[in-house]
């Protein structure tokens, strides 16, 4: 099986990351949701942290090699910081990992040292679709062989950065499977549409994707004309979600908690009146169960082996654990969890879209 105590080097990046997390993202957040944008500056810092570089070989310009389980302590770090911004940090890793993982080396050689060296950019990925019945294996954005070519249509959405994105990896449907197709962002037949307004995520610009008709060559197809399995990079990426909502969750608990044992009526913490400490207690229990399955999917694909049913029951968990615990900690500060102020109900607001957000980041 595998152990639980993480080498030096995850010591080094973790800790980084949750310095970077605490000092900086999250003392960001709120002016960020409120002003409907990240500073560049915050999310260069993050960049340069090296967590997408680290996983990308030196012969494709990054400085290490992947580890699904490395990628998830420094998401679940991100997540604890501020969630938005951690989409934002690591949404070159949903265009260069499936790359990594799937791409021809031809492939790999002209695609990846453009992503890692030098600055952050808007790498991105558009994978999900605005169907209440979505699902990543049976898409409805198709990509039909013409001439050659791919020609590929539909619509996409949570496309993050899309209005300058540098790059464009786009999933389509090509006889029934799921495939990863690299699109130029000025393609002819691809139409980006105003910003889209969603109940979180404020500061994280996303758009609406419309491919009519887009064609790109053969040679874009992850894998080339053998193309590539789907299943690990869907796993790949539930299981960033994943991490990310187990760090959100974990702020807001210890945020409740914090508050629960200063906060005082006749006398007594509100921390020890039972019905709140055993809400606490079940808030506690569930991150710790989650994260489990989240390390248990990411040793998985560190393994290659089948992780697609430990990682849709991460998604699945975290998704309801971050709902869960957010909506509770705003119930623990009382009437002042649904102030602004106090950064619960923006967690709550951003954890209720946590099933959409696979597609958005990997590792």
């Amino acid at each position: 099986m595998f152990g639980f105590e993480p080498n030096e080097e995850q010591k080094m990046l973790v800790d980084s990351v949750q310095r970077y997390a605490l000092n900086d993202l999250r003392a960001a957040a709120h002016d960020a949701d409120e002003a409907g944008e990240l500073p560049p500056a915050l999310v260069k810092k993050g960049w340069e942290l090296g967590v997408l570089q680290a996983s990308i070989p030196e012969a494709y310009g990054g400085f290490g090699d992947r580890s699904a389980v490395t990628g998830v302590l420094a998401a679940e770090e991100l997540g604890y910081g501020d969630l938005t911004a951690g989409l934002a940090v690591m949404a070159p890793a949903a265009y260069a990992i499936p790359i990594l993982v799937a791409g021809t080396e031809e492939q790999k050689k002209s695609l990846l040292p453009p992503v890692v060296e030098g600055d952050w950019k808007p790498y991105v990925s558009a994978f999900v679709e605005p169907n209440l019945d979505f699902s990543a294996a049976d898409m409805r954005t198709t990509a039909v062989r013409k001439n050659g070519s791919y020609v590929l249509n539909g619509v996409k959405t949570l496309v993050p950065h899309a209005a300058n994105a540098a790059g464009l990896l786009v999933y389509a449907a090509l006889d029934g499977k799921t495939q990863a197709f690299v699109v130029p962002p000025k393609s002819a037949g691809l139409k980006i549409g105003d910003r889209e307004a969603w109940c979180g995520l404020n500061a994280l610009p996303t758009h609406k994707l419309t491919l009519e008709g887009v064609t790109v060559p053969a040679d874009a197809r992850l894998g080339g004309d053998a193309g590539h399995d789907p299943q690990p990079l869907i796993a790949a990426t539930q299981v960033a979600a994943a991490a990310l909502a187990i760090g959100l969750a974990k702020a807001a608990y210890e945020y409740s908690l914090a508050y629960a044992k200063d906060r005082t009526v006749f006398g007594v913490p509100i921390a020890q009146k039972q019905s709140l400490a055993f809400m606490l207690a079940e808030m506690a229990t569930d991150i710790e169960a989650i994260r489990l399955l989240v390390w248990e999917a990411a040793w998985l694909l560190d393994e290659g082996k089948d992780a697609a049913h430990a990682a849709q029951m991460a998604i699945l968990g975290a998704s309801d654990t971050a709902m869960m615990v957010t909506d509770r900690a705003v119930q623990l500060l009382g009437g002042h969890g649904y102030i602004r102020e106090h950064p619960v109900e923006r967690w709550m607001r951003n954890g209720r879209g946590v099933p959409n957000f696979p597609g958005m980041a990997m590792v």
